[in-house]
């Protein structure tokens, strides 16, 4: 690697390192993460999609997010490959499909996505979108995993603002992190009523831009 290339390398470094979100419990991560979504599909790009994230943590894109629908589980198979040695460097975020979402599936859903990704524990997990499992149910479930130290902390995804009031509004709904939506220069509807009600409550939001 040439000179110029190392210091280009090193700003892209220093300026995720300074632009930072901060979590309602006061983890700082930097601003630019990196998705997995269609990846661990193509057998032939699997080197390649693991070494682009390897880099990706090198550059100090450590969040890494994921999800048991990502590819049936092939995605947190490949972040788990790709992470293998380096787990302290990331922030690990995986998602729960909403059918498994209950107290009797949550507990196996969580230990199938540990066991993929070859880790003990996931630093956010969050309920993919809102099913037909009530708020209660999941939060309690999720609060028992926090509790077990099978995750730190956990959040929602693809809720609008009704839904996140009501999650507010039920017990223990307060801990939930964030709430990661579509969100790019083609699709701002969120800046109407979703994005200033979570800054109200101090809650970031985890954008999706593909």
């Amino acid at each position: 690697m040439s000179v110029q290339d190392e210091n280009k390398l090193t700003k892209i470094k220093n300026s995720l390192e300074s632009c930072v979100v901060t979590l309602p419990d006061g983890t700082s991560l930097p601003r630019i993460g990196q998705g997995t979504w269609y990846m661990g599909k193509n057998p032939q790009m699997r080197e390649r999609e693991i070494k682009a994230l390897q880099l990706g943590i090198e550059l100090r894109m450590k969040l890494l997010d994921t999800a048991e629908m990502y590819g049936d589980g092939d995605s947190e198979r490949l972040v788990g490959e790709a992470i293998k040695g380096r787990r302290d460097d990331v922030f690990l975020v995986s998602k729960v499909y909403p059918h498994h979402a209950g107290l009797d599936m949550i507990a196996k859903a969580c230990e199938n996505s540990l066991k993929r990704l070859g880790t003990d524990h996931l630093d956010l997990y969050l309920l993919q979108w809102r099913g037909r499992v009530p708020l209660a149910e999941t939060i309690e479930g999720m609060e028992k995993l926090r509790k077990e130290e099978k995750i730190v902390r956990w959040g929602v995804s693809n809720f609008d603002t009704d839904v996140m009031k009501e999650l507010w509004n039920t017990t223990n709904g307060k801990n939930c992190m964030t709430n990661q939506v579509l969100y790019h220069l083609g699709s701002r509807g969120i800046d109407y009523d979703l994005l200033p009600w979570q800054r109200e409550h101090h809650m970031p939001i985890m954008a999706l831009a593909h």
